[in-house]
């Protein structure tokens, strides 16, 4: 099978950032709300902090996320966003790494499970959140 880069000079198409730990490009600026947020104020959260992602829980533990991409789909099903909560909607499937997973297993963890967004935690919970965005950097640098 010829991939893409057969052909290319070496040097120029290796990347190395795939053995970077995960925790040098992770978001530590978790976006989190209550299981009884409303959707539009969940909405409005990651609007205003300009994230994709709400992590969703309690006293500390996580429960579930609630992405972009799920309240548009509650949008296109016409859920009332004022009476919804996060909770009847949020994905209890969560992806996790640990602080010293790789780039490289992140990015494939991502790709398996069809997700934009990593939990990164370890015994003491969560420490932070990987995006797409924050694989691309990693890529990028």
């Amino acid at each position: 099978m010829e991939r893409l880069t057969d052909g290319l000079d070496e040097d120029v198409v290796m990347f190395t950032g795939g053995d970077a730990v995960i925790t040098a490009f992770m978001g530590d600026d978790v976006v989190t709300a209550e299981p009884d947020t409303t959707l539009r104020e969940a909405a409005s959260i990651l609007d205003e902090a300009g994230h994709g992602l709400l992590v969703v829980g309690h006293d500390g533990a996580v429960e579930g996320v609630v992405s972009e991409r799920d309240i548009l789909h509650a949008v296109a099903h016409k859920v009332d966003l004022d009476t919804t909560p996060v909770a009847a909607v949020e994905s209890k499937h969560l992806m996790w790494a640990t602080p010293d997973s790789t780039v490289g297993e992140v990015v494939e963890e991502m790709m398996e499970g069809y997700v934009r967004h990593v939990l990164v935690g370890d015994q003491t919970g969560l420490l932070g959140v990987v995006s797409m965005r924050d694989v691309l950097a990693a890529y990028l640098d």
